[in-house]
């Protein structure tokens, strides 16, 4: 015999009642409405707020509501920067070859024999030639670091080539008194054809990273990365490194950039 005492029933709360089919349709329908209105509402005062942002004036190419957060994004960048600060390198071993990126200004046939390196003298505005023999006669440096595109992949590449201050300092053509000293604001650089060009300030110029360069992973540049002679900075992203240097110039002024252009930061610093 069982010594426990049964168990008392607990007692059923009481259900609530089940609120009747029609009573939810008309619910479903009330919300549903709401949520159409405020959706419609939302997406008509995206479509104000996109129609006003494009009937702004221009700068640059882009409305200048945004040209003004792309601007605050490059003084962000630019106070960041320090000729000290250098972007990391890697061990020889890690260096690949990155995808052939970009091909605005490559559709000319290249003639390594007859190019040259066009530089116009700010201070005079004649231009001078220069040829790849020219720039191997400057110290050759020789880094292994991360090109990093804009579009969000990066490849670690060995690159060999000139400091642009070694050559600016032997070949003192953005000076506005002839020496090294009292140079120009910013330089530009332009594609043979002119289709693709870059503006860099000074200071990202004479960065001790910043190359002419003509060797990639301890080979000559192909044409397709820009042979005979293309600009390596690394401290920027991969719309700023110009293949196929054909000219150069010095300004007081920020000089065209494409893809700053087409809406992008004419910085590019990361």
């Amino acid at each position: 015999m069982n010594d426990e005492s049964p168990l008392s029933p607990v007692p059923e709360s009481p259900r609530q009642p089940l609120q009747a089919d029609a009573e939810v349709l008309v619910e479903a329908r009330r919300r549903s409405r709401r949520a159409f209105i405020g959706l419609g509402l939302a997406g008509l005062a995206g479509l104000g707020g996109w129609n006003w942002l494009i009937s702004q004036p221009k700068d640059s190419g882009i409305a200048q509501p945004l040209r003004k957060v792309l601007d605050a994004n490059g003084r962000l960048s630019g106070a960041y920067f320090k000729e000290t600060r250098l972007a990391p390198e890697f061990a020889r071993s890690r260096a690949r070859t990155p995808r052939v990126n970009g091909k605005i200004g490559m559709k000319q046939e290249l003639d390594p024999e007859a190019w040259r390196l066009r530089v116009r003298d700010f201070r005079t505005g004649t231009a001078r030639e220069f040829t790849l023999a020219d720039i191997k006669a400057l110290p050759k440096v020789v880094m292994t670091t991360e090109l990093k595109c804009i579009e969000g992949w990066s490849t670690v590449v060995n690159w060999s080539g000139a400091r642009l201050s070694d050559f600016m300092a032997r070949y003192p053509l953005a000076s506005r008194s002839g020496t090294a000293a009292d140079l120009a604001a910013y330089v530009g650089m332009r594609t043979p054809d002119d289709a693709y060009y870059v503006g860099l300030d000074m200071a990202s110029a004479l960065h001790p990273q910043t190359l002419l360069c003509y060797e990639m992973n301890g080979q000559p540049l192909t044409a397709a990365h820009g042979a005979p002679l293309r600009l390596v900075t690394p401290l920027k992203y991969g719309t700023k490194h110009l293949k196929r240097i054909g000219t150069i110039s010095f300004a007081d002024t920020r000089p065209q950039d494409y893809w700053a252009e087409q809406g992008y930061d004419w910085d590019s610093g990361h």
